[in-house]
C-alpha cells in the first residue's frame, strides 16, 4: 500500500513539476463579464458555416477524417476573387506561396504562419486572411506550408518556420533583395509558432521582425489556462473540436501531449508562454472574449508586459475563433483590421495606400 502510495504521489509530481512546469496562475485576469449587445447579423452566417464544418468527417476515423478535415479548410478559398495573385514556392524543404496585392513592395515582406491545431491548415485555406494582410500592408506576403503532424514531428513544423524567416530576410518574389520591413504573423496553432519564433529569433541574434500580428494563439498546451474550459460552451468553432479533450483530467492530458509531441508539454518551443519573453519587437495580440484560448492570450501578454516587451491585447465579445478569417463578410473581422493598421502606424511600419479600411 506504501508502494502504490509513492508511485501516485510521483505520477502527480513529475506531471505537474515537470510536465506541466511553474504554475502560472498569477497572470490569470478577472472573468470577464458578459458581452452586451449583439453581434452583427452577419456572424449568424459564420455560425452556420461553422456548424458544418464541425460536422466534417464525424462519421469517419482516422486518416479519412485527418483527410476530410483538411480538404474542408482548403475548400474555404473556393470560389472567392482576391484582390492578390498567388505564386507557389517549393524550394527543397521550404513550400509555400507568395500572396502579391497590386503595387507591392518586395522589400517589405511578411511570413504568415497559418492555423489548424498543427494537423490541418495550409496556404490555401488562410488565403483571406494572406490577401487582406497583403493589400493592408502593401507587403509581400509569404505563407508558409510547413511540415503537419502526424505525417512528421512538431519538430519538423518548428524548424520549418526558422528556416523560412531566415530566406525571408535575404529573399523577395524575384529572388535575393534586400528587406526594409520585416513582419511576421499567425494564427492559433500558427500563432504558437509566431510567438515561438520571436523568441528563437532574439535569442540568434538575428534581424527581428518589425512587428507581430498574432490572431487567438495557442500559447500553453498545459492547457491550464481558466478559459479552456470556462468557455467551452461559448467558443463555437473549438468547443465543438475539442469538447472530448476538455473533460479528460488535466494530468493525463499533459502525458498524451508529451507523447504525442516528443516535446515536454512546458517547453518554450510548444508553449512559447513558459519561456522568457523579454527583449521582443512590439506585438498585438487579437482573441475573443468567449474563445477557450482567451486567456493563453491574456497570460502572455501580463507576462510580456512584465518582462518589459511591448505586447498589446485587443478582445472582441461574441466573436468565434480567428473571427478575421471570415473578411470581408464579417463587420467585426473588418474592425480587427482595422486595429491592425492603427497599430502598424503607431510602430512605425508603413499601411498600403488605399489599403481598403
Amino acid at each position: 500500500m506504501v508502494w502504490f502510495i509513492l508511485a501516485v504521489v510521483l505520477f502527480f509530481a513529475i506531471s505537474l513539476l515537470y510536465l506541466r512546469g511553474e504554475d502560472l496562475s498569477r497572470y490569470d485576469a478577472p472573468p470577464l463579464p458578459a458581452p452586451q449587445g449583439k453581434p452583427s447579423p452577419e456572424h449568424g452566417a459564420v455560425l452556420a458555416r461553422l456548424g458544418e464544418f464541425a460536422a466534417t468527417g464525424q462519421t469517419l476515423n482516422g486518416r479519412a477524417r485527418l483527410r476530410a478535415v483538411r480538404e474542408m479548410m482548403d475548400a474555404l478559398s473556393d470560389g472567392v476573387d482576391f484582390g492578390s495573385r498567388f505564386e507557389t514556392v517549393d524550394e527543397g524543404q521550404l513550400r509555400g506561396e507568395w500572396v502579391l496585392a497590386p503595387g507591392f513592395d518586395p522589400r517589405r515582406r511578411l511570413l504568415y504562419i497559418h492555423g489548424g491545431a498543427w494537423f490541418a491548415g495550409s496556404p490555401r485555406s488562410h488565403r483571406a486572411i494572406t490577401d487582406r494582410l497583403a493589400r493592408l500592408t502593401g507587403a509581400a506576403v509569404f505563407a508558409l506550408d510547413y511540415r503537419l503532424i502526424p505525417e512528421h514531428r512538431r519538430r519538423d513544423g518548428i524548424e520549418d518556420c526558422r528556416s523560412a524567416w531566415r530566406w525571408l530576410l535575404v529573399n523577395g518574389p524575384a529572388g535575393p533583395e534586400p528587406l526594409d520591413h520585416g513582419l511576421v504573423a499567425g494564427d492559433s496553432a500558427g500563432g504558437s509558432l509566431t510567438l515561438g519564433l520571436l523568441a528563437w529569433v532574439r535569442d540568434e541574434g538575428l534581424r527581428a521582425p518589425d512587428v507581430a500580428i498574432v490572431f487567438s494563439p495557442s500559447t500553453d498546451v498545459t492547457m491550464s489556462g481558466p478559459s479552456m474550459r470556462g468557455n467551452l460552451a461559448t467558443d463555437q468553432m473549438l468547443g465543438p473540436l475539442f469538447g472530448k479533450l476538455a473533460r479528460v483530467p488535466t494530468v493525463l492530458l499533459l502525458w498524451l501531449t508529451w507523447f504525442n509531441n516528443r516535446i515536454l508539454p512546458s517547453h518554450p518551443d510548444v508553449s512559447p508562454l513558459r519561456g522568457d519573453l523579454a527583449g521582443l519587437p512590439p506585438v498585438l495580440i487579437q482573441a475573443s472574449e468567449q474563445e477557450m484560448l482567451l486567456d493563453d492570450a491574456r497570460r502572455y501578454v501580463a507576462k510580456a508586459q512584465e518582462e518589459g516587451s511591448p505586447v498589446e491585447l485587443q478582445t472582441w465579445p461574441h466573436m468565434v475563433h480567428v473571427w478575421q478569417m471570415f473578411t470581408p463578410d464579417l463587420p467585426e473581422a473588418e474592425e480587427a483590421y482595422v486595429s491592425i493598421a492603427e497599430f502598424l502606424a503607431s510602430a512605425g511600419v508603413p499601411v498600403a495606400e488605399g489599403g481598403e479600411l
